[in-house]
């Protein structure tokens, strides 16, 4: 049986590819301690017989799985919840406060969604949403800590990327999962220099001042590694951050350049001044790849940031009350 999907990364941590969109784009991650297991975040519908092929291939019984905890409820680190919840008949759903109703009754998350990406993309990618009893939910709170066997799990509210976004802070390993809230970190644009990063808008909350402070605040804990849904363990924290947090100054700097154009001119423009964006920062990270690979690796991403800075932008130029 080939297992080049499951990565052992140390300390009881296991990144699952789920396979979303393509290889090394979407990580699940698989906590093992004392005998006692945890999922974070799970990819969607499709990534499920993944997740539970690796409690297989580990050995860990279904029932040894203690908690499912989603970052946030967007369908690539949630969609999965439901079905996966239905497999595991002894864990408890820990999710953000703001995100608790739309895994119970997933219909809203679904229709907004839908309105992203179409229908045909949606059955193509997501599935049909389970909803989870609410008996199996428990609402985390900021800087809440759970036992996992023996280890401590200690939750922060992180918004920014979106308003019901925690990250999870593992001791053990002095790793923070950061489901979006630390960007995006993909495998094909490691250098010698390590991995490169960029910070996500995708619709509909983001918040770039916001953010900023979540990712500070991170920080704060003095992590030795980030492990991001997108993609699997980075290292070199603090130099990552200050690259993070550039390209969001920039990212911004982009958004108020376009803001007065017309909808389907500004949508254009971010999508091309984004790409120009990524394309200089990758340059400088000695990143070779040509333009047209960089533009298809990076072309979902493109789309989505775009549409979501588009929406920051709207939602700062109404008036305030």
């Amino acid at each position: 049986m080939s297992t080049a999907w499951l990565q052992d990364l140390g300390g009881g941590v296991y990144a699952v590819d789920t396979a979303f969109q393509r290889e090394h784009f979407d990580a699940a991650y698989l906590l093992r301690r004392d005998g006692r297991a945890a999922f974070i975040d799970t990819g969607t519908n499709f990534g499920v017989p993944r997740l539970l092929q690796a409690l297989q291939v580990l050995g860990i019984p279904r029932d040894a799985v203690d908690w499912v905890i989603p970052t946030h409820v967007h369908l690539d680190h949630a969609g999965g919840v439901g079905l996966l919840m239905q497999e595991l008949p002894t864990a408890t759903l820990l999710v953000h406060p703001r995100g608790v109703r739309h895994l119970v009754d997933p219909g809203a998350l679904y229709q907004g969604a839908l309105a992203v990406y179409g229908a045909e993309e949606m059955a193509r990618s997501y599935g049909e949403l389970r909803p989870v009893p609410a008996g199996r939910v428990q609402a985390s709170s900021d800087e809440q800590v759970v036992l996992l066997g023996g280890s401590p799990l200690r939750l922060i509210d992180t918004p920014g990327h979106a308003r019901h976004h925690h990250c999870i802070w593992d001791e053990h390993t002095r790793g923070w999962f950061t489901g979006d809230t630390f960007g995006l970190s993909y495998r094909e644009f490691d250098t010698e220099r390590g991995a490169w990063i960029m910070p996500t808008s995708t619709p509909v909350q983001f918040e770039p001042e916001v953010l900023r402070l979540s990712v500070q605040r991170l920080l704060q804990a003095d992590p030795q590694c980030m492990y991001l849904t997108h993609f699997s363990r980075v290292t070199g924290v603090p130099r990552l951050a200050a690259l993070l947090l550039g390209l969001l100054d920039e990212t911004v700097a982009l958004g108020r350049a376009c803001a007065a154009l017309p909808a389907a001119q500004r949508h254009q423009q971010l999508k091309q001044g984004l790409l120009a964006l990524y394309r200089a920062s990758l340059a400088d990270h000695g990143c070779h790849l040509d333009t047209a690979t960089l533009a298809r690796l990076l072309e979902l991403d493109i789309e989505l940031n775009a549409q979501g800075i588009a929406i920051w932008l709207d939602r700062e130029s109404r008036p305030r009350a």
